[in-house]
């Protein structure tokens, strides 16, 4: 049974829509683990457009569960993870012109930059994982740079319109947890999972963890944080 990872970034685009201070994104970690989350996602951007640096420094004060910092290659990200030391460090492309993340790490053609990130982080005792796109090749690249896992962006999974197209995906994502378990590496999924779609990914054999956010928050707004919590958790249990 894989595990759920709650992305909590949605809860700070709300509270900074006003530059107010609630929603809290740290109380909503907090909600989220009672309701079953076994970790706690945040990403700390460059330029800072839903999570702040207060809030990963809270964040690291209250979960008690894992804390997994997704982050870019910038250098003064990296600088603030080291001194953060959050249990797992996901590394992930982004752009400022971009709405969420929207692809894979290119790993083959920033390798050099993957690894020295990644050899830093590993320094601090921070379990790394390679946001990918379900290549082999970039599987392999992402061994090689010396980080423990990956996870799979599921995006093109999520936008597929029709079951042969769905199902290809499907397959592709299947062959990749395959091969990346084949070479030692742990292989988590997430990218546009939501209540409809989340079982098949769930049922892959080797896929650690499931990482959600949007989906959750949005049916959070109907039902309430911790049950759309427990909702999930059902469904990836299944």
């Amino acid at each position: 049974m894989p595990l759920l990872g709650v992305n909590i970034d949605h809860v700070a685009t709300l509270r900074q829509a006003r530059r107010e201070f609630d929603p809290d994104p740290v109380k909503a970690a907090v909600i989220c683990l009672q309701a079953g989350a076994d970790s706690i996602v945040a990403h700390l951007r460059e330029d800072r457009r839903h999570i702040q640096d207060k809030d990963v420094w809270a964040l690291r004060r209250t979960v008690h569960g894992r804390f997994n910092l997704e982050m870019s290659l910038d250098a003064e990200i990296v600088r603030i993870a080291s001194r953060l030391k959050p249990d797992q460090a996901t590394l992930v492309p982004e752009r400022r012109q971009e709405i969420t993340t929207e692809g894979g790490l290119d790993v083959i053609h920033q390798f050099d930059a993957v690894r020295r990130a990644v050899e830093v982080l590993n320094k601090k005792k921070i379990a790394v994982s390679l946001f990918i796109p379900p290549d082999k090749k970039q599987i392999l690249k992402s061994r090689e740079s010396g980080a423990a896992m990956i996870e799979i962006h599921t995006g093109a999974y999520d936008r597929a319109r029709t079951d042969q197209s769905r199902a290809r995906q499907l397959r592709k994502i299947q062959e990749a947890t395959a091969y990346g378990r084949r070479l030692g590496l742990i292989v988590n999924a997430g990218h546009g999972l939501k209540y409809d779609n989340t079982r098949p990914i769930a049922r892959i054999p080797g896929i650690a963890e499931l990482n959600i956010g949007h989906a959750i928050m949005a049916r959070a707004l109907f039902v309430g944080l911790g049950q759309a919590v427990r909702e999930m958790k059902e469904l990836v249990a299944l």
